[in-house]
């Protein structure tokens, strides 16, 4: 608005001024081909050019009064049109598929950010595994091809191993902010993987594990498991076989009887689907769901202060929302029963198994890549 109501007001100054005062052709090319602070100089500095009529020199000095006023208002404009400029559009994916759970935080940020970011920066969300297969998108957002991304650490432990931690912890992203954690863990992936650990979602989002037949105890033996390596050494220390695949290619692993069953959180499975094809969910849920807005460090670093601060408050404005998963969850797990899945629930002796089995099996994991960071991690991770 404010370049339109400058622009128009310069330019009927500009129009009264030539019908009224013949202004010459020669100040017209001056305006039309100069910079702005060239043509404040030409006003301060030749006041008696003949190129303008300006044949009365002892009356006050009314028309150049007038110039440089138009030529401020231009400027000005000019000025204007230039910040509007500056907006910058990042593209952004996500590596789940576009209107499910996990991607659903991602596109409420978005939203915000492209209502609150107007004149400052925009995102243009570019879609899923359509735009780039999940597991390339760690790669994708590390390289620059996307800006931003939404993904969680499962998929990209190619780049940071250590990130694997991320889904043992038993406090949430704003503990972690409070307590140092969320330093830490940008670090880790700003040195390993190029980008800026921007947000999480997903806190108190359990997962668990379905199957297409039942068991009684924590002994996974002869189970052929569909995972990622989210519970891979869990499922491994219990016991099974396992097999990893894109979320796309679960369902017909599971029509065709590849797999036995398959670790995803309480939320989402009827989103994809896979209820048709899944018999049982085992209780107790286990580890906590982190999925990681990521921005390229590269573009991170060129954002000015204002764009980085839209992106932050956003964030946090999306992580806020992480208390509503305890009311969905309870909505979840009542939709997978209404479609039919059954629940085993584990006896209190072999749930503490299952649980401490998972625990400790992700930490050593994580121990046996780099002991001194496990320990750290863990330190502002676990209440």
């Amino acid at each position: 608005m404010e370049v339109v109501y400058l622009g128009t007001f310069a330019h009927i100054l500009w129009t009264d001024w030539i019908l009224k005062d013949k202004l010459t052709t020669g100040f017209y090319r001056l305006l039309a081909i100069k910079p702005s602070h060239e043509i404040a100089a030409t006003f301060r500095g030749n006041h008696n050019d003949r190129s303008i009529n300006n044949t009365d020199v002892g009356r006050p000095n009314r028309r150049i009064q007038m110039r440089k006023l138009i030529a401020t208002l231009v400027a000005l404009s000019i000025g204007s049109a230039s910040a509007m400029a500056d907006e910058i559009t990042l593209r952004g994916a996500t590596a789940f598929a576009k209107g499910t759970t996990f991607s659903r935080p991602f596109e409420a940020f978005v939203d915000w950010v492209n209502e609150n970011g107007k004149g400052v920066i925009q995102i243009n969300y570019i879609g899923g595994p359509e735009a780039v297969p999940t597991f390339e998108l760690g790669n994708a957002v590390s390289s620059g091809v996307v800006d931003i991304a939404n993904n969680t650490t499962a998929f990209y432990t190619n780049l940071l191993p250590e990130g694997d931690a991320l889904h043992l912890a038993t406090n949430t992203i704003q503990e972690q902010r409070g307590n140092g954690c969320y330093e830490l863990i940008d670090q880790l992936h700003q040195k390993k993987v190029n980008v800026k650990y921007l947000a999480r979602t997903g806190d108190n989002i359990h997962f668990h594990l379905y199957l297409t037949k039942p068991i009684d105890s924590p002994d996974l033996s002869g189970l052929t498991i569909r995972t990622t390596p989210v519970y891979r050494a869990m499922f491994e220390k219990l016991g099974a076989n396992l097999v990893r695949t894109a979320p796309g290619e679960v369902y017909t692993a599971l029509e065709r009887g590849a797999i036995d069953g398959y670790g995803w959180p309480i939320q989402g499975v009827l989103d994809l689907g896979w209820d048709e094809q899944t018999k049982y969910r085992v209780d107790p849920g286990f580890y906590q769901v982190d999925v990681n807005f990521l921005v390229n460090l590269d573009k991170w670093n060129s954002l000015t202060d204002e764009q980085r601060a839209v992106l932050e408050a956003g964030a946090k404005e999306i992580e806020a929302h992480n208390a509503d998963n305890i009311g969905i969850n309870e909505s979840e797990d009542a939709k997978q029963r209404e479609a039919g899945i059954k629940v085993i629930t584990l006896n209190d002796a072999d749930a503490a198994t299952w649980l401490k089995t998972g625990q400790d099996a992700g930490w050593d994991a994580i121990a046996a890549l780099d002991a001194d960071m496990a320990d750290k991690l863990k330190a502002c991770l676990i209440r």
